[in-house]
């Protein structure tokens, strides 16, 4: 049913919950996931900036190696993939040109006295955007 299955992350610990549930579904459909990582960007670039980004590139990638470790130990496929840009605009895109199936996205708990502040969320964003199934774990 899915085949490939990504997961954003931003290596807060809500992402753990999301990976867990990522890899469970990915064993059960034999999919293989990818786990992605939006490095935010500014407007204007100059080399220093450059480089800036390509430091926090060398930390993800680590981060994201530990990740997929754990996908590792649980026999399921992974990649990994940094990508430069605007979060929600990134992953959305990454989504439809890499052809995934489902999105798997950490969300935080949205009470109904606080419904006006989910709507500027990444998760909400991502969720209306994406034109594949986007599964939000909380």
């Amino acid at each position: 049913m899915f085949d490939h299955i990504l997961v954003p992350v931003d290596f807060t610990d809500k992402n753990a919950r999301a990976l867990d549930v990522a890899i469970q579904m990915a064993k059960s459909f034999r999919s293989r996931l990818t786990l992605l990582h939006v490095i935010e960007t500014l407007e204007y670039e100059d080399e220093e900036l450059n480089s800036f980004y390509e430091t926090l590139a060398a930390q993800a990638r680590t981060q994201l190696q530990s990740m997929a470790e754990q996908c590792a130990q649980a026999a399921v496929e992974v990649d990994q993939e940094v990508i430069f840009g605007r979060r929600a605009v990134g992953i959305v895109d990454y989504a439809s040109a890499q052809n995934a199936d489902l999105l798997i996205l950490s969300s935080h708990r949205i009470g109904p006295d606080h419904s006006l502040q989910s709507l500027v969320t990444l998760s909400y964003q991502v969720s209306i955007l994406c034109q594949c199934p986007v599964l939000l774990v909380k």
